[in-house]
Formats: structure tokens, sequence, C-alpha cells
């Protein structure tokens, strides 16, 4: 399950490995004790190192392989095991806030969105609409904490930090149902 609990120990050691997936390749950090600290895609790679960076000062990052039950798990979802991640151990640097919604984001299940005004409401805040869609935007890590499970209040996919091609076939992937949105 998850455990995105605020930081009280920082990690020393952080390793990083590119995995191809059909939608890019994928950055998967994880610390020393294999727990996922940062997902992102290549093309984002320097805003994800600036987020380390910040977040984690004193890590060391480096490039190697994923443990084998991370690894495992990836290469499963993205094979067509849309439960795959389900209980990979995870930990964010993050305000308390921030660390209930993408607690929250855990307990929607593949194959199926909630919005961001059902997301404020999970999380006991129904007014704090806009402060969950920007902290569902701040998520570090991106697929496993599944942010691309929230969309609009009308069904329409809305924005995503890996894009919304990436979104869309996430979505698809999992069998969740949603809209497309008209071209203007």
């Amino acid at each position: 399950m998850t455990d995105a609990q605020p930081e009280t120990l920082t990690p020393e050691q952080l390793t990083l490995e590119r995995m191809a997936t059909p939608i890019g390749e994928a950055l998967i950090v994880t610390d020393e004790h294999g727990r996922l600290r940062a997902f992102n895609w290549r093309d984002y790679e320097a805003r994800m190192r600036a987020w380390i960076a910040r977040h984690y000062p004193k890590a060391a990052l480096s490039e190697g392989r994923l443990p084998d039950p991370v690894r495992s798990a990836f290469e499963r979802y993205f094979t067509g095991d849309a439960g795959a991640l389900d209980g990979l151990e995870w930990r964010a640097s993050g305000t308390p806030f921030q660390l209930k919604v993408w607690e929250t984001l855990c307990t929607i299940p593949a194959g199926e969105t909630l919005s961001y005004a059902g997301l404020a409401t999970r999380i006991g805040r129904p007014s704090a609409v806009r402060a969950v869609g920007l902290a569902n935007g701040a998520n570090p890590i991106s697929v496993l904490v599944p942010c691309h499970r929230v969309i609009g209040a009308n069904g329409s996919l809305t924005g995503y930090g890996g894009g919304l091609p990436r979104k869309r076939w996430l979505l698809a992937h999992e069998g969740a149902s949603f809209k497309e949105q008209m071209a203007a």
C-alpha cells in the first residue's frame, strides 16, 4: 500500500532507471529501501531533476537498476496488468494537504475516474477544488499515484503533467471511460 508520511528522514541515495513504455521512456526513481520517490517521462526530465534537487538536496542520484519487484510491477502494468502497481511502496515530499490528496488518489481503482470536485469531497474539503487541482498537478510520482484518473466534472480529459496523449493512453489502458474534448 502507500506510505505517504511526512518526511522524517530524507533519502541518502536515489536510483534512476529509464524504462521503455508504449508511451515513451519513463524515468523511475527509488530510494535505498526500494520505495518510489519520483516518476516522470524523459521529455520532462529536467523538471523532475529540479524537483528532486529541491526536495532531496542531500541525496545522491545515480542511474542504475530498479529493485526487481518494482521493475516487474511496472513491466506488468505497461503490458496489460492495470493492477500491477497496487501495493508498491512510495514516499513523497510534500505538504500535509498534498500528501492527503496523493494518498486519496491511490484510492481510485484502475478503470475508474473521479472529478476534481469528487476528489475534494473525498478528502473532506469540498470547497477546495482548486487546491486539490494544484496538489494533483504537483504529484511527483505519476502513474503509481494515479493523478491521470482525475478528469473534468463533465467526464472530459483535463490537463496532465505528462501530456494529454499519455493521459488518454493510460485511461484507455486501464479501461476507464472519459469524453474526448471537441476541437474549438
